[in-house]
């Protein structure tokens, strides 16, 4: 489990020779195994806070702290090798690597984080928790919608990270498929204990979470 802060975080982009800021002086605290929705309009800053917290952009101003980790503050290098460890991505349009197979998709963090012998047999076992145990040897294109983001879920749980970060991981699906996904997601993080974040715009998926924030203008909200 992780404990996230975020002190007094702000992040701008250069676009075409002007300063657009993105989010502006955000605070926040999550409890080590906490689920937190992220609520917003499009364009509100909701994906750029969890790139913040993930390492994988710096803030303009602030710190972001992830347990002892000043995310922030670590070189390019040490940011990648922290996020390998620490943190699993769940992305809404999956990013399965299409040359790889659907075991080899949830092998490749086990792999980097060096898990050894024991690497496939624990894809395996990944691959048999969402239900696709089956499924291992197949291409990413002959899965439907809710398996690849099924595969994607695995994959980003499969090395044992302390948090998992999702961003709109249900916008990509049916309301049926997405709220099995979600169901799924959740299930596996709490009976895990993972600390997640989770970026959506539906008030349903939000309802599940432990509570639910709102990004307004750059700014977070409690909702509630």
């Amino acid at each position: 489990m992780a404990r996230v802060r975020l002190e007094a975080v702000s992040k701008s982009f250069d676009e075409a020779g002007r300063r657009r800021e993105v989010l502006r002086d955000v605070s926040l605290a999550v409890d080590p195994g906490e689920v937190v929705a992220l609520l917003g309009r499009s364009g509100s800053g909701k994906s750029t806070l969890l790139n913040l917290i993930a390492g994988i952009d710096r803030p303009s101003g602030g710190r972001v702290l992830v347990d002892d980790a000043d995310v922030g503050a670590l070189g390019e290098r040490e940011r990648t090798l922290w996020r390998r460890g620490a943190v699993g991505f769940v992305f809404q349009f999956f990013h399965l690597l299409p040359t790889l197979t659907v075991e080899e998709n949830v092998l490749l963090p086990l792999e980097l984080a060096e898990r050894g012998h024991a690497a496939r047999a624990e894809a395996r076992r990944w691959l048999e928790a969402v239900g696709l145990g089956d499924r291992g040897g197949s291409f990413p294109d002959r899965l439907s919608g809710g398996e690849q983001q099924r595969v994607a879920v695995a994959r980003a749980l499969a090395h044992d990270p302390k948090l998992v970060l999702a961003d709109e991981p249900t916008g990509a699906l049916d309301g049926t498929t997405g709220r099995a996904v979600l169901q799924l997601l959740l299930g596996l993080a709490r009976e895990r204990r993972k600390t997640v974040l989770l970026v959506t715009h539906g008030a349903e998926i939000a309802a599940a979470a432990d509570r639910v924030l709102v990004l307004e203008s750059g700014r977070l909200e409690a909702r509630g």
